[in-house]
């Protein structure tokens, strides 16, 4: 981040009074992370803050210092973008462009007329902000929110616990545990200042890995069981839920968090896929491991993007439309290879 941000952003926090954070549709744990660190931060500071999730956000979270605060725009649309268009500053967080929020919050974001601050890890920013921390040579959005809080505009002081340990989520979240995207000596520096902070690593783990739902449970073992296509000959494997499966095992926000990965977990698969059917559209959740770059795979056949080793997409069309599409890039990819 350059010193000329930072300058710009300290005067601007002069003239502010309130402030508005915001991050994508669907959010994870480096979504709600980030977002509820800045969020407790400015508030001790004796500003007036918001958090606006575009729609609801996994049980498993909801214990997160401040989770309740979260205005939900799905729930609140008129307050929610009122306090996105009349914010002094605003924070777009985990984010790269505004329609990642949904076509309920993008409009209200890009013409947002105030001081804005973007601080995201993903590739290919499209977004006009005053000010843009932005690299995905980082663990995570979090991990970018800890330097800007604490290596940047006020280094000398102390990490509150509340603050930490939402860092400390963001950051173990969108890593898997430090299993990817976790190269970086710095990110360890970062953890070991929370945990200084007084975050329990063993408690937070229990607290998002041990608190799921029934639901999610059989929907696991539903996807692992009868949903999980391997093609060994391109190192590919997919699954997928329909709106009939969740809709069966009482689906709650958040259960298929991470299915994705089982797929990435067999020894002879490089990436994979994971489908769930919504309303008007199927989501696409794209994992790798190695040299396999799921965010040109992605861009390329689904329009959609993220990083080299995790990415998403959503396809316009029938379940079944949507795996012969994979399979049939998968076959192509493979060819151009």
């Amino acid at each position: 981040m350059e010193e000329l941000d930072i300058q710009r952003i300290q005067a601007a926090l002069k003239e502010t009074k309130t402030i508005a954070i915001v991050f994508h549709f669907n959010p994870d744990g480096d979504a709600l992370g980030s977002a509820l660190a800045l969020y407790q931060y400015f508030y001790d500071e004796g500003f007036e803050v918001s958090v606006i999730s575009p729609n609801p956000f996994p049980n498993f979270l909801q214990w997160m210092p401040n989770a309740d605060k979260i205005i939900v725009a799905q729930e609140h649309l008129v307050e929610a973008r009122k306090l996105i268009r009349d914010a002094d500053m605003l924070f777009v967080v985990d984010m790269n462009a505004p329609h990642r929020a949904g076509q309920d919050l993008q409009n209200t974001i890009a013409k947002s007329t105030h001081f804005k601050v973007l601080i995201d890890h993903h590739v290919q920013p499209d977004i006009q902000c005053d000010v843009m921390y932005s690299t995905h040579l980082t663990t995570s959005a979090s991990e970018l929110v800890f330097n800007f809080l604490y290596k940047y505009l006020t280094p000398e002081r102390p990490i509150s616990k509340p603050v930490a340990e939402c860092l400390y989520v963001g950051i173990i979240t969108d890593t898997g545990s430090m299993s990817y995207t976790c190269d970086f000596p710095e990110s360890y520096d970062v953890l070991r200042r929370l945990i200084e902070a007084g975050v329990n690593g063993e408690d937070i783990h229990r607290r998002v890995y041990d608190n799921y739902t029934e639901s999610r449970m059989k929907l696991l073992g539903l996807a692992l069981s009868q949903r999980l296509v391997v093609m060994p000959e391109y190192g590919a494997s997919y699954m997928y839920l329909t709106k009939q499966d969740l809709h069966s095992n009482g689906f709650q926000i958040g259960d298929t968090e991470g299915f994705v990965n089982y797929g990435l977990s067999l020894n002879n698969v490089h990436y994979t896929a994971f489908f769930t059917e919504r309303d008007n559209r199927i989501r696409v959740s794209f994992r790798s491991k190695g040299i396999v770059d799921v965010n040109l795979f992605a861009r390329k056949y689904f329009e959609g993007g993220g990083h080299a080793n995790a990415a998403g997409a959503f396809f316009h069309g029938s379940m079944e439309e949507a795996i012969a599409h994979f399979k049939n890039a998968v076959v192509e990819n493979a060819q151009q290879q």
